[in-house]
């Protein structure tokens, strides 16, 4: 399965100046399979040690941290010598080794021409016991899988092809809008967990059936989720930190009508109803990876951040497939657009996850008096207010109050309209599915 990282190990593997790379992300993103790919395609040799299907490696690490040691004693326990000048070494699952993760350290200091990746889940990682090596470590995030690695997966070579085209010169074919609009619907139903998407493509022939076992295998990974709460967390802390998990569909799924409102405290866990009681839970599913937080900022100046209060901001889920299955929504119910009240924030959801995916560490939202905009991007030091409206009823008063009062240059309307971009006009309509293109389309 393509993954849009992989270009970026690639020029990792080159730079002249790399360091061991940490490859992180939430549980099931599809870290071990992309690492296993670049060391079978881009080097002679490539040895995985993973850390939790083989407990005794902890033993190698546990005596002291000196890399020219591990080296051998990790050779000696595949019983093949590790080449530090050609060979790729993959730390897997490395958070249930902290002792590797400060080893990292050293190996960048002692041994540089190692080439040395690391998987492991933001869960494990983010609240590891060990000091963590500062500096010494290069970072690359993996998601699930966005639109287009979806297109990639459903072999939609065709249609990614035009997306260039596209942003040249602002129009699509009508023919490619509508496939792109159907696919987007499958994704709206799929999501881009790599187990989901690789059963879903290999059934495909069958639809119903292709989506009914990509929503089994969906409940299975909610499910695997919450043991893993429990693992990292302890039993009461886990309590609350699914209470938080499950809260968050159900509080999506209560905006009716208009933007999603910003997350409400009271109700998620019993018997908690402020921030100062919730923030641990938030604040741990979102460094897990789980969860995206969009602040809400009231005025749309730089800094944003000067503008945002630590206790507004609104949740969304890190998969929209699993949203889905989180609220047992039918297959059908979403591929025919029949869902109502579900459009908008399934569309909100998305373009979260699309903008975090195209490297935006942190999102915003805008709200001031009576008028609200879904999303502010920052592109080359403007503020460009991303309006969000899931059917093709565009109107929207609280836009034209943000012109009125910002004067920005761009704006961006996303809906289910075709791509029509004119340069001379400051509002600029996209089409849903191009949201992770938001940044070439808004330079």
């Amino acid at each position: 399965m393509e993954r849009l990282a992989y270009q970026q190990l690639v020029s990792w593997k080159t730079s002249i100046r790399r360091k061991p790379l940490l490859l992180q992300g939430a549980r099931q993103v599809g870290k071990s399979y992309l690492l296993e790919s670049f060391g079978q395609k881009e080097f002679k040799n490539h040895h995985v040690f993973n850390f939790e299907l083989d407990p005794r490696l902890a033993r190698i690490f546990s005596q002291d941290l000196v890399p020219e040691r591990i080296l051998i004693e990790l050779s000696l326990h595949i019983g093949k010598k590790i080449d530090p000048k050609s060979d790729l070494i993959i730390f897997d699952e490395i958070q249930e080794c902290p002792r590797a993760i400060t080893s990292l350290k050293y190996f960048c200091e002692k041994i540089p021409e190692l080439a040395l990746c690391c998987a492991g889940s933001l869960i494990g990682i983010k609240f590891s016991p060990e000091p963590f090596p500062v500096g010494k470590v290069e970072f690359l995030s993996l998601y699930p899988l966005n639109f287009e690695e979806f297109l990639l997966a459903l072999d939609e070579h065709m249609l990614l092809e035009l997306l260039p085209f596209a942003l040249d010169t602002g129009m699509l074919p009508e023919m490619a809008h509508a496939k792109l609009w159907e696919r987007l619907k499958e994704y709206f139903v799929v999501g881009g967990m790599p187990e989901v998407v690789s059963t879903y493509v290999s059934q495909r022939k069958d639809r119903a059936e292709a989506m009914r076992q990509a929503r089994i295998i969906q409940d299975g990974l909610v499910g695997s989720y919450y043991k893993d709460f429990a693992k990292h967390s302890g039993r009461l802390n886990s309590i609350h930190i699914v209470s938080v998990f499950e809260n968050v569909p159900m509080q999506l799924s209560r905006n009716i009508e208009g933007s999603v409102k910003r997350y409400k405290f009271k109700g998620a866990i019993p018997g908690k109803k402020s921030f100062a009681e919730l923030q641990g839970p938030v604040t741990w599913l979102e460094k897990a990876g789980l969860l995206i937080k969009v602040k809400v900022c009231n005025r749309a100046e730089l800094p944003i951040e000067t503008f945002c209060k630590e206790n507004q901001f609104k949740l969304f889920l890190f998969d929209i497939g699993l949203l889905g299955s989180m609220l047992a929504l039918f297959p059908e119910t979403v591929l025919h657009q029949d869902y109502g009240i579900t459009k908008g924030y399934f569309a909100e959801n998305f373009v979260a996850q699309e903008f975090v995916a195209a490297g935006n560490k942190q999102l915003y939202s805008w709200t001031e008096r009576n008028s609200e905009i879904e999303y502010l991007s920052v592109i080359k030091g403007n503020i460009i207010p991303v309006e969000v409206k899931a059917g093709t009823r565009t109107r929207a008063k609280s836009l034209q109050q943000f012109l009125l009062k910002y004067k920005p240059d761009r704006a961006i309307k996303i809906s289910s309209r075709p791509l029509r971009i004119q340069n001379e006009q400051v509002i600029q309509n996209v089409p849903l599915y191009l949201a992770g293109r938001i940044g070439a389309l808004s330079g």
